[in-house]
């Protein structure tokens, strides 16, 4: 280890070697340790550090045994910080069907088990057990996606929020580097109780709610009035997204007995400036930490190391996806001088050998995209900016993006720039063609399907029944099928042979196996390859779940067929393999049965 830049400690041995006699925060982690902007404690902890905190992480501690982990780096000055990791850890352990998996891409030599279930939960009760007196925050994915009551699909339950069950203090949702650095500063206060109605982007319990009448929040339906009426749980998680969806949002609160959920507003859209300070990218190690070399190589930064981060967050509103309800739907971009910082330290680490694998983020063609009045977007409830149709106050275009790639393309250490993150190709269909001059949208593809495809450009049809797409928040699929045209078009024009491989999904709630035999000969008649599919998993808090939980839309009151059995489940998904001889023998007799 240098005296200079230093992996954040993760040992006593670290700590004293730093020369440090008492830590002011601890971050747990159900990942290993990997010090790159992709993995949030890592960033998390590189804030506060920036702060002047002395920041300590405690990467996947042991706590089947005597919990010696959590003690050995001592009880921190301010704070301990508690997250599952990058990923919900029932998502990480368990397939679709609920079956355990046998690997863990967050785990050096990609190993399982190194993370119990409800990993936030878990690790928070410990700490309140053993050090009750210091304040528990819980942050990251799996907090945020069940800061309220929520349905759980491996208990197959109604829960109520994660604050309860873990018994910590504060709750972070989102992305949480401003909520992360007001708490470090709130809990110097002896006090610090009485003031957290001043912080935002947080939840909390409250004995009493009077204070908070005067910004007007949303009360919602008890947790114990939605475990003896459903209904009212969908009443819940109509008032939850339709406030979500919006720019500007307003306080909820929610009931537990005696005690009330407090769930603050989030920060404004962070600004390109905040953007590039959240980059830290020149104080990072860039690596995973060096006690996992014997271990072997940790799979998820071996897939994004040589990737670049440039926005955050998502406006496509897929019912199925939790990246809008915790990135949110606005989309908040870094500057291109700190992207292009970044991609000249990348070409400078050792284990960079000339290919960028991706520059994007949730979907990789929303860089700068904004409302044209953005006044219209504080209030506005809608879902998606995309579906039914595209919003006609959504600036599309593209040129920042293309000059961007043209940047990164033109530096003699890099070979190749592939676009890994998913490609909203419904904006890239242009209704005349002023639009399309107007958005620089031919101008994309043409860049993209000339410099950046490996051969697959990967997108996301999720379906081709109009029902099923119109449920998941998905355009119709005459949209997939002309920019099959455009794409095959553009690669004849630049003389390439590639393939647009759909992304499709079974089981999601709508999905019937009539409507899977259908999507099987569509995907035969246009030779669609049908390899990266998958079942529908029913998370936290997304409409999809609320639709599986409910058996209707909670919106219209429509009843919705949802798969719940295994054998259903995997009727629907062998109709993506029917060249496998026991699924065309199943389907024969499954369509057999229908005939009949």
């Amino acid at each position: 280890m240098s005296a200079g830049k230093h992996f954040l400690p993760i040992t006593k041995k670290e700590l004293d070697y730093l020369g440090w006699d008492y830590v002011d925060v601890i971050l747990v982690s159900g990942d290993a340790y990997v010090d790159h902007p992709s993995f949030a404690a890592a960033v998390i902890g590189r804030v506060l550090e920036r702060e002047g905190l002395r920041v300590a992480i405690l990467p996947q501690p042991n706590w089947q045994d005597d919990l010696r982990d959590f003690k050995k780096l001592g009880k921190p000055r301010l704070f301990f910080g508690v997250t599952s990791g990058n990923m919900d850890s029932m998502v990480n352990h368990y397939t679709a069907n609920k079956r355990l998996r046998s690997d863990d891409a967050y785990t050096a030599g990609g190993k399982a088990g190194f993370r119990p279930d409800y990993a936030t939960t878990v690790y928070a009760r410990i700490l309140k057990q053993l050090f009750p007196e210091v304040p528990v925050v819980i942050g990251g994915i799996e907090a945020s996606m069940r800061r309220l009551s929520h349905y759980d699909y491996w208990s197959d339950k109604l829960m109520p929020s994660i604050l309860q069950d873990s018994q910590a203090d504060v709750l972070v949702y989102g992305m949480g580097e401003r909520p992360m650095v007001a708490l470090s500063e709130l809990f110097r206060q002896p006090d610090w109780r009485e003031h957290l109605k001043e912080c935002k982007q947080i939840a909390y319990f409250d004995s009493k709610i009077n204070q908070y009448t005067e910004q007007n929040p949303i009360i919602l339906h008890s947790y114990q009035a939605e475990l003896k009426d459903k209904r009212k749980y969908g009443e819940n998680f109509v008032k939850f997204e339709t406030e979500s969806n919006k720019r500007e949002q307003r306080m909820l609160i929610q009931p537990y007995g005696d005690r009330y959920l407090i769930v603050q507003p989030p920060y404004p859209v962070a600004t390109e400036q905040e953007m590039d300070s959240f980059a830290l990218f020149d104080r990072m190690m860039n690596a995973p930490h060096p006690k996992y070399l014997k271990r072997g190589a940790i799979p998820a930064f071996e897939m994004i190391k040589n990737s670049v981060t440039i926005h955050r967050g998502c406006f496509g509103g897929c019912s199925f996806c939790a990246i809008a309800a915790h990135q949110g739907k606005q989309i908040a971009s870094r500057s291109t001088d700190s992207i292009m910082a970044e991609v000249q330290d990348l070409v400078q680490r050792d284990y960079f050998k000339g290919h960028i694998s991706d520059l994007g983020g949730p979907s990789a063609n929303m860089y700068r995209m904004a409302g044209k009045d953005l006044d219209k977007c504080k209030g506005c409830p809608r879902p998606s900016c995309l579906t039914p149709k595209i919003c006609p106050n959504l600036q599309l275009d593209h040129k920042p993006l293309i000059e961007l790639y043209r940047m990164v393309d033109g530096l003699k250490e890099v070979k190749h720039v592939t676009i890994g993150s998913g490609i909203r190709y419904e904006m890239l269909l242009p209704k005349d063609r002023s639009e399309d001059i107007k958005y620089n949208l031919s101008e994309y593809l043409h860049q993209i399907v000339n410099k950046h495809v490996s051969g697959r450009l990967k997108v996301a049809p999720e379906h081709t029944d109009p029902e099923v797409l119109k449920l998941m928040r998905k355009p119709g699929f005459d949209h997939f099928l002309e920019f099959l045209e455009r794409f095959n078009q553009e690669n004849r024009r630049c003389g390439k042979n590639q393939q647009l491989i759909p992304y499709f999904i079974s089981s999601h709630p709508g999905c019937t196996v009539e409507k899977m035999a259908v999507l099987g000969n569509i995907a035969q008649k246009y030779r669609l390859m049908t390899d990266q599919v998958q079942d529908f998993t029913p998370t936290p808090m997304t409409f999809a779940t609320a639709l599986y939980y409910l058996g209707y839309n909670p919106y219209t009151g429509d009843k919705v067929h949802t798969a719940k059995t295994v054998q259903e489940r995997h009727d629907q998904h062998i109709f993506f393999f029917p060249r496998i001889p026991e699924n065309r023998k199943r389907i024969a007799q499954l369509m057999g049965k229908r005939k009949r």
